[in-house]
C-alpha cells in the first residue's frame, strides 16, 4: 500500500511539474495567460483602428506578442500609418509597436 502511495504521490508530481512548464512563457513562446493578453490586445487594436473613419481596418493586420504589437498590411498616406500607429499606443497594454504599413 506503501508503495502505491509513493508511485501515486510521484506521478501527481511529475504530472504538476509537466503542466506548469508547459504553461510557462520563454522568450520565443507565450504562456497561456499572455497569450489570452496579446488576443484582448489585439481585439482593442482592431477595434480602435475600425473606429477610426479615415483607416480601413481590412487592410492592415495586427499582431501582438508579449505586449509589443505589429502593424502590416497597407494605407493610402505615411498619415494614416502614423494615425494607426499613434491610436495602437494608445491601447492599455501595448508596450511598443512596430510599423511594417506600405503606402499605397
Amino acid at each position: 500500500m506503501k508503495q502505491l502511495h509513493k508511485y501515486l504521490s510521484a506521478l501527481f508530481l511529475a504530472f504538476t511539474l509537466v503542466f506548469v512548464v508547459g504553461c510557462a512563457s520563454t522568450s520565443t513562446q507565450e504562456g497561456t495567460g499572455e497569450y489570452v493578453d496579446d488576443s484582448v490586445i489585439t481585439t482593442k487594436v482592431k477595434a480602435a483602428i475600425f473606429d477610426e473613419p479615415t483607416l480601413k481596418v481590412s487592410e492592415i493586420n495586427v499582431e501582438t506578442f508579449k505586449g509589443v504589437v505589429q502593424l502590416s498590411g497597407f494605407v493610402s498616406s505615411s498619415v494614416a500609418a502614423n494615425k494607426a500607429v499613434a491610436l495602437a499606443k494608445g491601447v492599455p497594454g501595448v508596450k511598443s509597436v512596430k510599423n511594417d504599413m506600405r503606402v499605397k
